[in-house]
């Protein structure tokens, strides 16, 4: 090579360093990237075991055809991973019907098997053309490339600096690869083209720029009969960019090649030669290119010095092998190929469709299998390509209108809802009845990009009585999309009319409605008439998670969240969400982001539940996906309100309201009175906190498929109390028990106990509710609500009891609330406490900074025990007792040992509280 001194010695230092590293080489098109990725293939060969592979233009929608090429040859160590890796390996490869993995999940899978093959011999992966590579294997193969540190494995990688790829944002070192200087141009283009006249050597340099490839190829161009042209003779044009004057230069050595080695090149390009091993979801053959020994005359084609095949030159001669094909060439060679890979799902599919003019019931079929197979290994964005293209194919209107259907629905839940919304235009045909697929696909479009729940139940219900009055003559998957959406509608509208006419509607179909979508229904439009045995129903629907496709899960997660059992199932979510954003299932990705901070509020979990609200809210905002983007701004602001932030609370509510209200978007302003509840609660502005409440339901009633009747059982009871609305908090106390909310969840349970203690005049029933509630098995659960009882507990007995009676109570809410981080509620409960004597106390991070020994002889002195008895039970000198209490006074902000009881909110032992 020559000029690239300062590469060599970069590269050099690249494969001697210690450890695992990446590096990426960008540059335009022929500077000479290949030509150092090869230097470094050289330099590594004999220390390194070395993969190389290269993305193909042709190939970029096939998911995770790069990434077989780099773990072709790596098969063979898949057998050493542990089950659960080798099972997402099976995944990825279409061996079995998995769900796809996430990219953090494949990338772990990803470098764990390169760690086995390392451990024999360190790997060196060469990656050329990145830009050409499918999404999917340039996410994890950035991810890999982050955490190579530590390990034997390098990571190269070329990149085209005209064209955008994932690398752009995977965070790798980079090398840029610049064109030469002038005078490493004039010695590279005299030491490989000596003796041309001055003429054609001073317009090569002139064309070329200091481009290698150009400085190669251009001089027998230029003296191939062109001598004494001008560039704009040779090139058409002034200004052409140099891949296209290249592309013009190997186009006229390509025209003077045969027909049959003509065609043998456009198969070749067609099916990615030269890129490697392992292309295609079964890691397949590529086509092997025969009788081009012309082509290679014409420095076209180089024949591979391990396999002995032909393989292009450059990229750039495949895409202009391509461009130069009539589209009857293009069409037969995809034939031929579609014959080749028969056994590959989505590679003979897209070769057929590619083949095909004319609708062709049979590839249509083809294409649709290729996009299952897509959409189970995480391809949805080819899913939607493919059966967009098999509903073109299609012979009927039915069927075409299905795979429209199919495409728009895949499309929905990748968030492209303008692809969506496209695919339904293109379904519409004058004098022609708007099909079933359609209909789903505009009002879920409606529903999720304006939030219209007005016009999108009537017309979903239309669709589903017409289906029925036909006899459902469509797919039960149609019928079934178009009842769940219906519910999905309904539940944001919360129009106890449209429910009435819904329950009537599903009623009538009997046993055609799933029984995931019955309990959809039930959860969604009133647990608290509905409720009855919810969660059990719940419970053993998710008893089938495995075999449940990824938005029944949401679905059935939503549910869970209504009858309070979220919790049992997060775990799940937590590890799914990053799968579904990063496989194309977005909007299953945003639902479960939702129900993750919703559990995370309701367990106390409040810092990571406003990480994953944000995380919500940016991923919303960024794919304009309105309604769910002012559904994360309603659990922020409701979020916000119970801590206390009050400004961020009304800013975000506002915004909400403003938006939803006018829609009749009924979900969301209930969460928006509820957020005004929770904010005024937290200021002590007991009135505005009534009046906010009953904007959601009426004392002594709970207003039918209104989901915020139930679950601000508490706040309306409060407000009422404080505001001297004893009677009003009592009714509605009272008929929480009447509805048997207690046994709908563990929630209900624990706030409606709470309530009826809150409100009993008579002493033997406060005592026995509040004890109720105080001992619950789900109260830890909800650490908010707990603390707020303990509270409200606390202040009646130092009322009837005395200041004493109360303190450790008192001390625990104010603990919990500290925790929580509900400033407003802290204080209360802190402002309580001095009311009952106690003057300081130490705060929980006070209390965190014992150690645990530090802790225990704290307990044990506040329990009135002696140094010498402390050191008794803990076999230690009394004189270590001193000493550790000498570094805990000022640890929690007291001078005296009589302040350590109520410093630890704890009452002597033996003492009765």
């Amino acid at each position: 090579m020559v000029g690239r001194d300062g590469e060599q010695a970069a590269l050099s230092a690249f494969v001697s360093a210690l450890g695992g590293q990446s590096l990426v080489l960008r540059g335009e098109t022929g500077v000479g990237k290949s030509a150092l990725l090869d230097h470094v293939t050289d330099l590594a060969q004999n220390e390194y075991r070395v993969i190389r592979a290269a993305g193909v233009e042709a190939e970029s929608d096939l998911p995770f055809a790069g990434l077989h090429q780099v773990l072709y040859p790596l098969l063979p160590f898949i057998d050493g991973l542990d089950a659960g890796h080798g099972a997402v390996f099976d995944a990825v490869f279409g061996r079995t019907a998995g769900r796809p993995p996430s990219v953090m999940a494949l990338g772990i899978a990803v470098l764990d098997l390169l760690s086995v093959a390392a451990s024999h011999k360190p790997l060196l992966l060469v990656l050329d053309d990145g830009q050409w590579l499918d999404s999917s294997s340039a996410e994890v193969c950035g991810f890999v490339g982050r955490r190579l540190t530590g390990s034997s494995v390098k990571l190269m990688v070329g990149l085209r600096s005209e064209v955008p790829s994932r690398f752009d944002t995977a965070a790798l070192p980079e090398l840029p690869v610049t064109a030469l200087s002038d005078a490493a141009a004039q010695q590279m283009l005299d030491l490989h083209h000596p003796g041309l006249d001055g003429h054609t050597r001073r317009l090569v340099l002139e064309e070329a720029l200091g481009n290698p490839l150009a400085l190669l190829e251009l001089p027998p161009y230029v003296s191939g009969g062109h001598l004494g042209h001008s560039a704009e003779e040779l090139f058409g044009y002034h200004g052409v960019p140099l891949p296209r004057r290249l592309q013009h230069v190997y186009g006229t050595r390509i025209e003077r090649l045969g027909d049959a080695v003509r065609g043998e090149l456009l198969r070749g390009a067609l099916d990615g030669v030269g890129a490697g091993p392992g292309a295609g979801s079964t890691g397949g053959p590529r086509y092997r290119m025969r009788n081009a020994d012309e082509a290679v005359a014409a420095a076209l084609l180089d024949i591979d010095r391990v396999s002995g095949d032909f393989v292009f030159r450059h990229p750039l001669i495949r895409s202009t092998v391509v461009q130069m094909a009539t589209p009857n060439q293009r069409r037969a060679a995809h034939s031929h190929l579609a014959g080749v890979h028969r056994e590959d799902v989505e590679r003979y599919a897209t070769h057929l469709a590619a083949a095909t003019i004319d609708p062709d019931e049979q590839v249509a079929a083809a294409l649709e299998k290729a996009a299952d197979s897509a959409t189970r290994r995480g391809g949805a964005m080819a899913a939607v390509g493919w059966l967009t293209r098999a509903a073109e194919l299609s012979e009927s209107h039915e069927g075409r209108s299905r795979r429209l259907g199919d495409a728009a629905f895949i499309a929905g839940h990748a968030a492209l809802l303008d692809q969506a919304q496209q695919l339904v235009h293109s379904d519409v045909t004058p004098g022609r009845q708007e099909s079933p697929a359609s209909v789903l696909t505009s009002a879920y479009v409606a529903l999720y990009e304006d939030g219209d729940v007005r016009s999108s139940p009537r017309q979903v219900m239309a669709a589903i009585e017409n289906m029925r009055d036909e006899g459902f003559k469509e797919p039960p998957e149609v019928r079934n999309r178009l009842v769940n959406l219906l519910l999905a509608i309904n539940q944001y509208a919360s129009d106890h009319t449209v429910w009435q006419r819904t329950h009537e509607l599903l009623g009538a179909m009997g046993d055609l409605i799933p029984p995931s979508s019955l309990i959809y229904q039930d959860a969604w439009s009133d647990v608290v008439r509905r409720g009855a045995g919810l969660h059990t129903r719940v419970e053993n629907a998710f008893a089938d998670l495995p075999a449940m496709e990824p938005w029944d899960v949401t679905r059935l997660a939503v549910a869970a969240y209504h009858v309070d059992t979220l919790s049992h199932y997060r775990p799940f979510l937590q590890r799914t969400v990053d799968r579904e954003v990063e496989t194309g299932a977005v909007a299953n990705g945003m639902t479960m982001l939702h129900l993750i901070m919703l559990d995370q509020m309701a367990v106390g979990e409040w810092d990571e539940a406003e990480r994953t609200g944000q995380r919500g809210l940016d991923l919303t905002t960024s794919h304009g996906h309105v309604l769910f983007a002012y559904h994360s701004r309603a659990y922020l602001a409701l979020l916000a309100a119970m801590r206390g932030q009050l400004d961020r609370a009304r800013e975000l509510q506002a915004a909400v309201d403003s938006w939803a209200r006018p829609r009749g978007v009924g979900f969301l302003t209930q969460i928006a009175d509820a957020v005004g509840t929770a904010a005024s609660l937290s200021e002590g502005d007991y009135e505005a906190a009534y009046l906010y409440a009953i904007g959601i339901t009426a004392p002594g009633s709970f207003a039918p498929s209104a989901h915020q009747a139930s679950r601000t059982l508490l706040d309306l009871v409060e407000a009422a109390v404080h505001t001297g609305r004893s009677e009003q908090a009592r009714r509605h106390a009272l008929a929480a028990q009447e509805a048997g909310l207690p046994d709908i969840s563990p929630r209900l349970a624990l706030i409606t106990y709470g309530a009826l203690a809150m409100t009993a005049s008579d002493e033997k029933e406060a005592v026995e509710m509040y004890t109720r509630a105080e001992t619950h098995p789900g109260g830890a659960t909800f650490p908010f609500e707990l603390a707020r009882i303990r509270l409200a507990h606390g202040v009646r007995l130092r009322h009837t009891q005395g200041p004493k009676a109360a303190r450790q109570l008192l001390s625990r809410a104010a603990d919990s609330f500290e925790r929580l981080g509900a400033a407003a509620w802290t204080e209360r409960a802190q402002a309580e406490l001095r009311a009952s004597g106690v003057s300081a106390r130490a705060s929980s991070a006070h209390l965190d900074s014992l150690t645990w020994q530090e802790r225990r002889i704290a307990e044990l002195a506040a329990g009135g025990l002696t140094n010498k008895e402390i050191g008794e039970r803990m076999h230690l000198s009394p004189r270590t007792v001193s000493s550790h209490l000498y570094r805990v006074f000022p640890k929690l902000g007291i001078t005296t040992r009589a302040a350590l009881r109520d410093a630890l909110g704890k009452a002597p032992e033996g003492q009765d509280v």
